[in-house]
């Protein structure tokens, strides 16, 4: 495998693991959590909607960490040659943090509306379009240059791009990007604490 490869792959399967994890897998559990009851029992405990929210965000930041060690190792060992700044750690820190809060943000927001059926059948599709157009298995510039601007506004899109940018080209903070996801992150939380049905 080129190194060229290597270098672009990782980082958008790093992406693809935020968006596997905080937004797909948490979409459909939480969903059928809803279905069988779960949800409604701890609807009559004091964890409110903005607990449920943050005790699974958490434990989402918490499997991601275990996937981003074994993904860097794996890419070290397929040739993986990081081109990163001294402040790399913390900018993809902060992109895969904001982009967890983004992406589980809207996956309660679905699980918490919808049926269980109709959030698995959603979530799915979601995960097929963003893995296509999110800059995750293709670069963003092999799209017209014309949609390329709002491709990057996509949360799969400003996430792939910022860890593109600091590891495969070695940038400083990727404001713009970071700056989408906490935009993401705000709206999609703020709308599952108000919208989020127990039952």
């Amino acid at each position: 495998m080129g190194g060229s490869r290597v270098n672009f792959l990782v980082p958008g399967v790093i992406a693809l693991a935020v968006l596997s994890t905080a937004f797909t897998s948490q979409a459909i559990a939480t969903g059928f959590e809803r279905r069988y009851g779960v949800l409604k029992r701890l609807g009559s405990t004091p964890l409110s909607r903005g607990g449920l929210i943050g005790a699974k965000t958490t434990t989402v930041i918490a499997v991601e960490i275990a996937q981003v060690a074994i993904l860097m190792g794996v890419g070290l060992a397929l040739g993986w040659q990081p081109n990163a700044g001294p402040g790399a750690a913390v900018w993809v820190a902060l992109l895969v943090l904001a982009g967890t809060a983004a992406f589980s943000g809207l996956a309660l927001l679905l699980a918490g509306t919808l049926r269980a059926e109709a959030t698995l059948a959603v979530a799915n599709l979601v995960y097929l379009v963003l893995l296509g157009i999110g800059g995750i298995v293709f670069p963003l510039t092999k799209f017209p240059a014309s949609a390329r601007p709002v491709l990057t506004l996509l949360p799969s899109g400003a996430l792939s791009d910022g860890l593109h940018a600091v590891l495969q080209h070695g940038a400083g903070l990727p404001v713009r990007d970071l700056a989408v996801l906490i935009v993401w992150a705000a709206v999609g939380i703020t709308l599952a604490a108000r919208l989020f049905r127990w039952e």
